[in-house]
């Protein structure tokens, strides 16, 4: 299973586990399945519409490469999911250090070290001494960490799918009291998985306490999480 502590693609001496191999099979499985359902469907449509204008042989033909391609398209996409996953939960602290490290880049390429520094101390000084912003960003760094906190509680003791595949942490906002994550489970949990513990939720969220509910009154896979800071 996924997990923020343990190897990179696989078990190893030391390392870090983000996607475990059982996952990976379990995907490249489902990834089969979708290519070749999905190009015998598209080749058969396909024929079926290109035989009206062309020879049913060439219809046959186009049919064929056109489901070949979309059913690769989907198979890559089915066998990438858990990588992809795991780019979306990063893709916050993804985009702020590649916004800084580019900031810093064109900074220093059109500017001087004196004016470099004093750009560098405006950005830091003026948020720390302001104290709306100060706390907007606090609030909003408490809200990545939320969501990865979130994240180990599933992977280390909420999971009950047979895959190991993790729900898909959404998107947080701040609360006035703490933070309100939004989630999509995965078969094999739901709402009463996450009332069972969140009193243990509430410890690895390093929160007072945790309350889950539903966050839409026609799909019992979206739920939100509010962890509540006193």
């Amino acid at each position: 299973m996924p997990s923020s502590n343990r190897g990179a693609f696989g078990r190893g001496n030391g390392t870090i586990t983000v996607i475990e191999e059982p996952v990976m099979r379990s995907y490249r499985r489902r990834a089969k399945v979708v290519f070749y359902v999905t190009w015998v469907i598209t080749a058969v449509l396909a024929a079926t519409v290109a035989a009206s204008r062309w020879h049913p042989i060439i219809a046959l033909l186009a049919g064929i490469i056109a489901g070949y391609i979309l059913g690769a398209a989907a198979g890559v996409i089915v066998a990438a999911w858990p990588v992809l996953r795991a780019i979306w939960w990063w893709t916050p602290e993804t985009i702020l250090t590649g916004s800084l490290v580019y900031g810093w880049i064109e900074l220093a390429d059109h500017t001087t070290l004196p004016i470099r520094l004093a750009a560098t101390a405006a950005i830091v000084g003026i948020p720390a001494a302001i104290r709306p912003v100060r706390t907007r960003i606090h609030q909003a760094t408490w809200c990545l960490v939320t969501r990865h906190r979130i994240r180990t509680c599933f992977s280390e003791f909420i999971i009950t799918n047979r895959t190991g595949s993790l729900p898909l942490i959404l998107w947080a906002r701040p609360t006035p009291v703490g933070e309100r994550v939004w989630i999509w489970l995965r078969p094999g949990l739901s709402i009463d998985d996450l009332h069972d513990r969140l009193d243990k939720i509430a410890v690895a969220c390093w929160a007072t306490a945790a309350l889950a509910d539903a966050a839409s009154a026609s799909n019992a896979a979206f739920v939100r999480l509010v962890s509540v800071v006193t």
